[in-house]
């Protein structure tokens, strides 16, 4: 597998080979040894998995305070998404700014987020399915978002406000500015 930068050198994407032959092809989605080599050494402790039945579903952009921060790595396993990293590192050269990258089941292509960035994905396709690891347990406690549509962080996002499918918790999320200082 190869690991490359993005434009945002802490979020990073995690290309796996894929070997083939007649019978369909075979990929290792996960290295420890070989993320570790590229800087990726976060011990992860839970697979989050979701589905969504309608393209244009919006989750995100979601994060965990410490010390429960969680480190991510997404990857499609049927459909297809628009996966968002935002640096909400205070002290950051990025700080404000946003990595979006295509992932989906076809080309088996990941992203690494690591802890302190929101992070969210807009489903491009029906029936899409989201596997991802995590570096620290779910805690409602630290559990955090932020608004997803945030004029000040300028995604541009594949869905309008209007078609966007959400979930409550993520309709009133605050905005950047009223997030304040998170890590």
């Amino acid at each position: 597998m190869r690991v490359v930068e993005t434009q945002i050198p802490a979020v990073k994407r995690v290309v796996p080979n894929r070997f083939g032959d007649d019978r369909g092809w075979f990929s290792e989605t996960f290295r420890a040894d070989v993320l570790a080599a590229a800087g990726i050494a976060d011990a992860f402790v839970q697979d989050n998995q979701s589905f969504s039945a309608q393209s244009g579903t919006v989750r995100g952009l979601h994060f965990q305070l410490a010390p429960a921060g969680q480190a991510k790595l997404v990857r499609v396993l049927s459909g297809a998404i628009l996966d968002v990293a935002v640096d909400l590192r205070r002290g950051s050269e990025t700080y404000g700014r946003h990595v979006s990258v295509r992932l989906d089941a076809a080309e088996g292509e990941q992203l690494y987020v690591p802890v302190g960035f929101g992070h969210g994905f807009c489903t491009l396709e029906p029936d899409t399915m989201v596997a991802y690891k995590v570096s620290a347990y779910y805690s409602r406690e630290h559990d955090r978002n932020l608004a997803w549509n945030d004029p000040d962080l300028a995604i541009a996002w594949p869905v309008g406000e209007d078609e966007a499918v959400l979930s409550d918790k993520d309709r009133v999320a605050p905005s950047f500015a009223e997030l304040g200082a998170v890590f």
